[in-house]
């Protein structure tokens, strides 16, 4: 146990009480003994003005402080409101400030994406110069086509020209077949004729006998 806890306990046991409540029931003893003292005694009523201006100082002292942590209490409570104000307001700054941070991201995103398309579009080549190659390009599609059919002709004059000589060369082939044919049986009648009449002497010789 502890010594304040000892002292206040003799004090309660005194019936004098603590703090206050012991100023007060001792100037009431005090007030007591002197109202039932037949005797002035000046001293103890020095004693009880003095313990009453004690009581009115103690008094005015809790007062004091009473008002002072009621202020202080109301101060706390418009510092906490207001510090919860604040808060508030910094939770929206940060919500702000997120949308702003993301709308940035979004920003240099795009620009970057920009300036790729940029860069492809500048590395493009320019849309009249596109349409005069193309143009070009055209004319020189139609001069191959042109020229493709010129050769195409050419070469279906030629197969005409060659189916004919294959034609010719056919004919004079059955021609000369037919030829042979004819000529073969007048070569075999020369052959006869030519061997009978090497037995018959010719009319010169014989006349010369």
């Amino acid at each position: 146990m502890s010594d304040e806890e000892v002292i206040r306990r003799r004090l309660l046991i005194d019936g004098d009480g603590t703090g206050d409540d012991r100023r007060i029931n001792v100037l009431l003893k005090s007030f007591i003994k002197w109202a039932n003292s037949p005797d002035v005694d000046n001293t103890l009523h020095e004693r009880m003005l003095s313990q009453l201006a004690q009581c009115e100082y103690a008094q005015k002292k809790s007062k004091l402080v009473s008002i002072m942590s009621q202020d202080e209490l109301n101060n706390y409570e418009v510092l906490s409101k207001q510090i919860e104000v604040e808060i508030e307001e910094a939770k929206k700054d940060i919500e702000k400030t997120k949308a702003e941070l993301q709308e940035a991201k979004q920003i240099r995103k795009n620009r970057m994406e920009y300036d790729v398309l940029a860069k492809v579009i500048n590395e493009q080549p320019d849309r009249k110069e596109t349409n005069i190659k193309l143009t070009t390009l055209e004319q020189e599609l139609g001069f191959l086509k042109e020229k493709s059919e010129q050769l195409e002709q050419k070469l279906e004059m030629r197969r005409k020209q060659f189916h004919v000589l294959i034609s010719s060369i056919h004919s004079l082939q059955a021609t000369l077949d037919e030829s042979d044919e004819e000529i073969t049986p007048l070569k075999k009648s020369d052959s006869e004729y030519i061997g009978s009449n090497r037995n018959v002497p010719h009319p010169e010789v014989a006349r010369s006998d």
